[in-house]
């Protein structure tokens, strides 16, 4: 009995077993109904009379045929699904399984086709090949959309495409050169519509790398400018902070299909280089349709005087804006100097930097004669020099432009008042002791200042007169002292005097008075270059028409005017007054420091709003145009500074005021 029970919860166990795998592998619809086997199995069981091992044996050969019955039963019911497709539903997870495929075959290849471009950081489209510096935002932009395609694939990336090469085609309006861009060479790549659906990845990733990687190079010379200004000696303050996301912007414009907006949107906002713009497109067009002026300079022309190509002037003067256009209507003097023509080449010779008598003299027809395009190749410049500047906040700001011989000061820098200060000022000599282009902060002022005379001066100028004529030093008000500085003591002169002076041990700086070089005042603003802005005897100077005379400094025509501008928040005018009629040194010391950038631009705007041209009295404008020539791409090292700054102070150079002690320039 015991074995027959032990069978039996045997056969009970298998039966449960059969139902589960029958549950797993069956579907409800096609279950195989497994109870009458069993029973047979039962009651076969029931009648026969065995020992114990012929039970096992029993249930050994019924169960395995049971087993055998529902696989087969299994293996029947797959194969009708396959062949008759009775389960939709399993067809279809294998179907949509495998479209899935292809997709993610073609998605990952295009990612791993541009990631791969982008690590090589080499694009064979391109004359630049080598894209290092631009590798960190031509990965950041196309990681914002997945690394898919951004110019090919649908009619809105055809559309941002077809506006991002219209941009780069058209890149002169901003005066920026096309071909730097491969503009041509990505006209003629565009790969065709079959090679877009043919799947070709690395074709196409090439081609869409080479348009992004273009783009951005635009943009980044556009906001930035094409060359690092302290590789040509121009000591302008790093940015501190990048303020603009070229990545973001791109991403931002392609979704909203805004490509064309992009120049405006990463361009300078300063208003000089804005209005540079506007004039930049004039200029253009009149070289475009004009060769421009050729007048054979024989003798001076005035007023009433015989002039065979008056008409020719008038139009000459209409095309560059120094007439109205309908300023030679109706002239009944047409082959005379005409009074509507001298107010034309008045304009035309203040805008150049010569005296506005009107007479057309060899320097007026030798300006007139510089042909248009070089005129454009001058704001062009400009406009890049301008694109090196850190973003200027609002406030005061003082802007000596060299070639220009010219100060202005600015209430606000964007905004342009024909009352704003403005004076001549005389610079630093060509080719012998040029002013450097600077930034830097004005902190200071002395009133009846000291000069302290430089070393160099001193052994080459003042010893070699003082060893002639022990009471030199006293006919210049000059005094010995051992250290510079406003509360230093003299030293009084003796036998050790003259080894002193040549070793620099003893010093030599000249008094407050009418014979000091630095004249009445001297606004400091603590630089590398230890060049200040200062007042002068020497006055004659200013009526020149060029005014390059001295070692570095640079001197003021109308000290008191710029005295007010700076202290205007601080002093009145009664006490400026006064301050420049002491006998003794006084400071001054600004409550808010004031921006001072000595700029080099031979063209610029003036607080009228007139285009000034002026002359490369330095050679600036060659030195740049050789370096544009060679220009790569900026380094993030080369554009803001590893140490930022506050905001609010892109001129700080951190010096201390009170630390005026070094030598000055000769002024």
């Amino acid at each position: 009995m015991l074995g027959i029970y032990v069978v039996l919860q045997t056969i009970l166990a298998n039966r449960r077993s059969m139902r589960n795998l029958s549950k797993l592998f069956i579907s409800q619809k096609g279950k195989v109904n497994m109870h009458a086997p069993l029973t047979l199995q039962v009651n076969v069981l029931k009648k026969c009379r065995l020992d114990i091992y012929s039970y096992v044996l029993v249930f050994f050969l019924l169960s395995l045929s049971t087993q055998l019955l529902h696989a087969e039963g299994i293996v029947t019911q797959l194969q009708n699904i396959v062949s008759t497709g009775q389960d939709d539903n399993q067809k279809n997870i294998i179907d949509e399984h495998s479209d899935r495929n292809v997709v993610s075959q073609g998605k990952y290849g295009l990612a791993n086709e541009i990631s791969a471009i982008i690590a090589a950081k080499q694009h064979p489209y391109l004359q630049r090949s080598d894209f290092q510096n631009r590798a960190e935002d031509l990965d950041a932009l196309y990681k914002m959309g997945e690394y898919k395609l951004l110019w090919l694939s649908n009619p809105q990336a055809d559309k941002n495409r077809g506006e991002a090469l219209n941009i780069l085609e058209n890149a002169e309006i901003n005066g920026l050169n096309p071909d730097t861009y491969d503009i041509q060479s990505l006209k003629k790549r565009l790969p065709s519509e079959s090679v877009i659906t043919s799947g070709d990845f690395k074709q196409l990733a090439l081609y869409d790398t080479a348009v992004s990687l273009s783009l951005l190079r635009f943009l980044h010379d556009l906001h930035y400018g094409r060359v690092n200004p302290k590789a040509i000696n121009f000591d302008l303050k790093l940015r501190e902070k990048k303020i603009i996301d070229l990545p973001t912007v791109i991403n931002s414009s392609a979704n909203q299909g805004s490509i064309t907006q992009l120049p405006e949107l990463v361009e300078p906002k300063l208003k000089q280089y804005q209005k540079l713009k506007q004039e930049l497109s004039i200029y253009q067009l009149t070289a475009k349709k004009s060769a421009g002026f050729n007048f054979v300079f024989t003798n001076p022309v005035k007023l009433g005087d015989p002039l065979a190509n008056a008409e020719e002037l008038g139009s000459f003067l209409v095309s560059v804006g120094d007439l109205p256009s309908d300023g030679m209507a109706g002239s009944k003097e047409l082959g005379s100097y005409s009074s509507k023509l001298v107010v034309g080449v008045k304009k035309f010779q203040a805008r150049h930097v010569i005296e506005p008598d009107g007479i057309l003299g060899k320097g007026t027809i030798a300006a007139m004669n510089v042909p248009i395009s070089q005129r454009v190749t001058q704001i062009e410049l400009a406009m890049e020099r301008l694109r090196w500047l850190p973003e200027m906040n609002a406030g005061a700001t003082i802007i000596v432009n060299i070639p220009a011989f010219q100060l202005w000061a600015y209430d606000d820098v964007n905004d342009f008042d024909a009352n704003i200060p403005n004076m001549r000022v005389v610079v630093g000599k060509a080719l012998k002791n040029e002013t450097p282009v600077l930034m830097a902060e004005m902190r200071f002022i002395d009133f009846m200042p000291y000069w302290n005379v430089p070393y160099n001066i001193v052994k080459k100028e003042i010893l070699p007169k003082l060893m002639q004529n022990p009471g030199y030093l006293a006919s210049e008000n000059m005094e010995l002292v051992s250290t510079f500085g406003n509360e230093s003591k003299s030293v009084a002169y003796n036998a050790g005097t003259i080894s002193g002076l040549s070793q620099g041990t003893i010093r030599v700086r000249q008094r407050p008075g009418k014979k000091n070089a630095l004249g009445k005042v001297k606004f400091i603003f603590p630089n590398k270059s230890d060049v200040y802005l200062h007042d002068t005897p020497s006055r004659s100077l200013f009526s020149r028409s060029r005014r390059d005379f001295s070692h570095g400094c640079v001197r003021v025509q109308n000290p008191g005017q710029l005295a007010e501008f700076v202290l205007k928040n601080q002093l009145s005018k009664e006490a400026i007054d006064d301050a420049f009629q002491t006998e003794k040194t006084r400071r001054v010391i600004l409550k808010k420091s004031i921006p001072v950038l000595f700029f080099y631009a031979t063209s610029f705007i003036d607080q009228y709003g007139n285009l000034a041209f002026y002359p490369d009295i330095y050679g600036y404008d060659s030195v740049l145009q050789e370096a544009l020539k060679k220009s790569v791409d900026l380094s993030d090292q080369e554009i803001f500074a590893q140490k930022p700054v506050l905001a609010s102070d892109p001129f700080d150079n951190k010096i201390n005021p009170d630390d005026d002690k070094g030598t000055d320039k000769e002024p």
